[in-house]
């Protein structure tokens, strides 16, 4: 199988900088479990129900990957918090 190139990583995620998009490339998935990992970013449960055994090897690498892209839960929508001014 073909390992990945910055074009198959920029079509598939779109939004990554360039230091992610190297440590896709040098984790030497291909496109294949590039998008494993993003089926199990997208939505574990029917991957579970349908018995499939959790994500392992390189697929596992982009799962970590691409989960550093997403925003954490309780982030605000804004980004970062507005900094603290003291009242006088």
């Amino acid at each position: 199988m073909t390992p990945l190139t910055r074009d198959d990583v920029l079509k598939a995620v779109g939004h990554a900088d360039d230091v992610t998009i190297a440590r896709i490339i040098a984790s030497g998935a291909t496109v294949t479990e590039l998008a494993e990992a993003q089926a199990w970013l997208a939505n574990d449960e029917p991957l579970i129900n349908a018995g499939r055994p959790l994500a392992t090897g390189r697929a596992r690498e982009l799962v970590d990957i691409l989960s550093e892209l997403e925003p954490a839960e309780d982030d605000e929508p804004g980004g970062l918090s507005p900094p603290i001014v003291p009242q006088e």
